[in-house]
């Protein structure tokens, strides 16, 4: 298996492990009708290879990891301050979980933005997200505080939970 920066070749892959990961970590957190808005919003092929291709201090890149030729994991994140970095995304082949791939990624992440002058790294989790509450919490990230979920409706009460660490 290789994890490397995310190459046009990859948006395809990229869509098609996002989606499967969101279809499998959201249902009874989210009703059907946002995980399916949410994965054509931010997930489909046009938006990701716009994101392989443009990259700053705000988006980092897409990170996969790829096995066989296929992409079974991808990731990325940017800065929200001059040493402040987030995970925002980070999703494997359901089928591929608990295999090492998802701390591989996140190393990946962290080590390029450790390069870039991360000091502290955050990541925003939906609340009783069980699959990636204790992922996080096992890599030493500590819980912070909850706020409303990101472009979710303002009335849906769908709550983060916010998880910070020193690099």
């Amino acid at each position: 298996m290789e994890i490397r920066k995310a190459q046009p070749k990859d948006a395809a892959g990229i869509r098609k492990v996002c989606a499967a990961g969101n279809r499998e970590t959201y249902p009874g957190l989210l009703p059907h009708q946002e995980i399916e808005r949410v994965i054509e919003k931010f997930y489909n092929e046009q938006r990701i290879l716009h994101e392989i291709d443009n990259t700053s201090q705000d988006w980092n890149g897409w990170f996969v990891a790829v096995d066989e030729g296929g992409v079974v994991g991808a990731g990325g994140g940017g800065f929200t301050d001059e040493t402040v970095a987030e995970v925002y995304v980070l999703y494997l082949d359901p089928e591929r979980k608990y295999q090492g791939i998802g701390t591989k990624l996140l190393e990946a992440i962290t080590e390029d933005q450790k390069a870039r002058g991360a000091e502290t790294q955050w990541v925003a989790v939906a609340k009783g997200n069980q699959m990636a509450i204790p992922f996080y919490e096992a890599r030493g990230f500590a819980f912070q505080y909850e706020e409303p979920a990101y472009d979710m409706p303002e009335d849906s009460g769908n709550m983060s939970v916010r998880y910070m660490r020193k690099l």
